[in-house]
């Protein structure tokens, strides 16, 4: 399988299935079955795909790597590309199957944005939006935090905020910055702390 279909197949799988998890299903499974959807769509895929495309299915994670010195930036940019193609797929999935929901509307129920502020879960402001997606991004590598659900809905992943993004519009768009900007940060913090050798002396 070529690198860039498998980067595109994963990132769809884990919009589809972690947002999915949030639209479709989200006020029976609460923040822990969101929160595992997320984590057992990435292990599915670190199985399936991480042979083929080492399953970055996240620009940030391919940037941390450009940073890292393990990939070039041409070989991030066809990930990017691949990754972002796929969580928009995936979104546009995801709208076809909510809307055959009576009731359902993009406007109040969404496709599992991102956001901060009023109006959006706990209501965080966009300071504590912008640290806690820096943050988590750094330690993104381990685990997919629960916590933080309710701070942004967890992106950690450019390509996740964007699919959705495009289709619920409005605040998401704006506030779709946020969502590429400090996973980014995060993650080439990360791949700069690899490349000093300090985690890896540490292991």
């Amino acid at each position: 399988m070529n690198k860039q279909i498998a980067e595109f197949i994963g990132t769809f799988t884990l919009v589809l299935l972690g947002c999915g998890s949030a639209v479709l299903a989200g006020a029976d499974i609460g923040l822990t079955g969101i929160s595992f959807a997320f984590g057992l769509a990435l292990i599915a895929m670190a199985y399936g795909i991480g042979p083929v495309s080492g399953c970055h299915i996240n620009p940030a994670v391919s940037l941390g790597m450009v940073a890292a010195g393990r990939m070039s930036m041409l070989e991030a940019i066809k990930y990017i590309i691949a990754q972002v193609a796929g969580a928009i797929v995936a979104a546009a999935v995801l709208w076809v199957i909510a809307t055959g929901k009576a009731g359902y509307t993009l406007a109040e129920k969404g496709l599992g944005q991102n956001g901060w502020g009023a109006g959006y879960l706990g209501e965080y402001s966009m300071i504590a939006a912008l640290v806690f997606e820096i943050v988590a991004t750094f330690l993104f590598m381990v685990v997919i935090h629960l916590v933080g659900i309710n701070v942004t809905g967890v992106s950690v992943n450019p390509a996740r905020s964007v699919g959705p993004a495009l289709f619920v519009g409005g605040t998401a768009i704006a506030q779709l910055w946020l969502f590429i900007v400090a996973p980014i940060l995060g993650a080439v913090a990360a791949g700069l702390l690899f490349k000093t050798g300090t985690l890896d002396a540490a292991e």
